[in-house]
């Protein structure tokens, strides 16, 4: 009988994650999600509003999204029947039937959050009232007290007077007021962060620390860093920093108001009437492969599909557009001989963040090539 190895018989620990995010080099290339916030119609409560939200926070964050969009299709009528306490925006009330796609960004911005920045950021609220019951996104950014990352989020805290302790966070020292022109960051730690300049209280910021900064949950005191864009991060190591959530008001301004430099220089529209998915990650009928892109932008329909966003925009029906399939670099159906009559938008993303997986990898730029304005084009 064989004598079975040393590493046979040592089994691996199941009882923590261990697909745990690794920064190997910079990346700069980004990946774009845009949907409509009506999709909140479908579900019938407040929990189920909720629940679909978490579900779409959670693709993005698997899937290492940089942005999402969410655009008012007109399809967000305020739904019938629902009870008038929830009509109550205005007031600060639930948003979930009478503004979908307020509700929608309320909570994927909620969800991006750090758990420890929430309190500072995010006042009590109807919408959030079932937030805490969603699957953590458990993102890089995401830091414990204990966990060590030369960026870490926070948020700018009212500098404390002589003698004056502070009420946020907790169990804190008093100390010495800071110069003006110096502003302190709460990032998690029981250190508070000391940056050269100043900035209003209650700002979130990223913070990038010295190599060198003896940090530990233990110890409190302050320790210097410096404020860098949100996307130094991912830019400098490669460290996927979680999505910024942005509002546009038809699907053309999704194009036309894009935040970055150059616009999306690869769209990608999804319906059942396209073309495989998989045809994207081969060499396509013409002979020509998927380019390599510096920004991609991939749109996902409501209920009614992209065809009445299209119905619904004023600006592409001055142009003449007639079929959503005319504003994209490629339009494709992400589930070919699907068994349902229907996939919904929840189910969509999901289908098309991993179809899509092959080609983000592979054509994304390590490097931004700069390029001019953003303009709304029509593909031939």
């Amino acid at each position: 009988m064989k004598r079975k190895s040393v590493a046979q018989d040592v089994k691996p620990d199941t009882s923590k994650p261990t697909a745990i995010f690794e920064a190997k080099e910079g990346r700069a290339y980004t990946v774009s999600v845009a949907l409509p916030g009506s999709i909140i119609n479908n579900a019938l409560t407040p929990e189920l509003k909720t629940l679909l939200a978490g579900r779409i926070a959670r693709a993005l964050a698997v899937f290492c999204v940089d942005e999402i969009v969410v655009f008012d299709d007109e399809q967000s009528k305020q739904q019938k029947g629902a009870k008038d306490h929830y009509h109550q925006n205005a007031d600060g009330g639930f948003t979930g039937f009478s503004d979908p796609n307020y509700f929608l960004m309320h909570l994927l911005s909620y969800l991006e959050t750090p758990p420890f920045l929430r309190p500072f950021l995010f006042p009590l609220h109807p919408d959030l009232r079932f937030a805490g019951s969603l699957p953590s996104l458990d993102m890089p950014h995401h830091l414990k007290s204990h966990e060590w990352c030369r960026y870490r989020e926070g948020v700018t805290i009212k500098q404390p007077m002589e003698g004056e302790k502070l009420k946020k966070p907790k169990k804190r020292k008093r100390e010495e007021a800071q110069p003006k022109e110096a502003s302190l960051v709460y990032v998690g730690l029981p250190q508070k962060i000391s940056v050269p300049v100043a900035i209003p209280p209650d700002t979130r910021v990223t913070i990038k620390l010295p190599q060198d900064s003896n940090i530990s949950a233990s110890e409190n005191g302050s320790v210097t860093g410096s404020v860098v864009a949100p996307s130094t991060p991912r830019e400098e190591d490669g460290y996927y920093w979680g999505y910024g959530v942005r509002a546009a008001a038809s699907l053309s301004t999704v194009i036309t108001e894009c935040t970055y430099s150059g616009g999306y220089d690869l769209t990608i529209g999804t319906s059942e009437r396209g073309s495989p998915v998989a045809d994207l990650c081969r060499q396509m009928p013409d002979g020509d492969w998927v380019p390599q892109f510096n920004h991609m932008l991939v749109v996902f329909g409501g209920v009614a599909g992209l065809e009445v966003a299209v119905e619904a925009d004023g600006e592409l029906q001055k142009m003449g557009v007639k079929q959503p399939n005319e504003l994209f670099d490629y339009w494709v159906n992400l589930c070919p001989g699907q068994g349902s009559r229907t996939i919904r938008t929840e189910e969509a993303v999901w289908l098309g963040l991993m179809g899509l997986r092959e080609v983000v990898v592979n054509k994304g730029r390590k490097r931004v090539e700069r390029r001019g304005p953003s303009s709304l084009t029509l593909v031939k």
